[in-house]
């Protein structure tokens, strides 16, 4: 007696896993780092090339530093380019994101890290100048960088705006007024860019990472690293490939309904 035919299915055959899309690889897509000759910029650099993406790091100064970075990240095989420009500076990040978009193709993740030096001091100890440059680097900096890649972006209808925001501002971390308030704005702005970019499917969204110890921090009272250390629930120390993989997720496909949050990388610091 011959068996039964199986009835056919209603549904479209499935694809073969091997052409399943893969929300975790970033092959294909070009990623400009500001900032990423050290510190946490370097490993978001690293954690973007190691996910695939062809990568801009971006330095504005210590020239000597950024190349033996980028002669590490060459070694390993990444793909790349190294580009000196001032982030803040409008001439610069025009013609830095022409130079990336010739060399290594349509930027369509853009991290804006660059940072200047943070010292905490008492309200009246600081002028004026430096709460502009806070505003240059946190608000004026992504502002500039997204309006150049922007026309890209909406006309393939894809991209990804991250800005390296921070604790402190949730924290409200006396002593450091002006670079609370940019970080302030830097959320605000990444908030309302979000909802704005949305139907492009562009996505934006801050990381603000806790105290990670990285190059600047090498002289700071190690009374201070003690004590912020023993406010982390988890008990230890970030580092900054804590950051790299946040990016790393935000930049790829996995994060392509995640828009306009503040996603904190700090222990648990501020849970409560």
């Amino acid at each position: 007696m011959k068996k039964a035919a199986r009835a056919s299915s209603s549904r479209p055959p499935q694809p073969a896993l091997d052409h399943e899309p893969r929300p975790f690889t970033l092959a294909g897509r070009t990623a400009l780092v500001t900032g990423s000759s050290k510190g946490l910029g370097k490993s978001i650099a690293f954690a973007l090339a190691q996910a695939g993406a062809k990568v801009a790091l971006n330095f504005a100064n210590g020239q000597e530093v950024a190349e033996a970075t980028f002669a590490e990240f060459d070694g390993r095989g990444y793909e790349g380019m190294l580009v000196r420009a001032d982030a803040t500076n409008e001439k610069h990040v025009v013609k830095m994101c022409h130079a990336v978009e010739k060399r290594l193709g349509p930027i369509d993740i853009v991290v804006v890290n660059a940072t200047p030096a943070q010292p905490q001091k008492p309200f009246e100890l600081y002028d004026w100048a430096f709460h502009q440059q806070m505003l240059d680097f946190f608000v004026k900096s992504p502002f500039l960088l997204t309006r150049s890649v922007l026309p890209g972006m909406k006309q393939r209808r894809h991209g990804r705006i991250i800005n390296i925001g921070s604790e402190v501002f949730r924290r409200g971390v006396p002593n450091f007024a002006p670079y609370v308030a940019a970080k302030g704005a830097q959320t605000g702005w990444t908030r309302s860019m979000a909802t704005e970019l949305a139907p492009w499917n562009i996505t934006v969204n801050l990381v603000s990472p806790g105290w990670i110890p990285v190059e600047r921090h090498a002289d700071d009272p190690q009374e201070h690293k003690d004590a912020y250390k023993a406010l982390i629930p988890m008990r230890r120390w970030g580092v900054p490939a804590d950051v790299g993989g946040v990016c790393a997720f935000l930049a790829g496909d996995a994060a392509a309904f995640v828009t306009g949050q503040d996603l904190a990388v700090n222990g648990g610091v501020t849970v409560c």
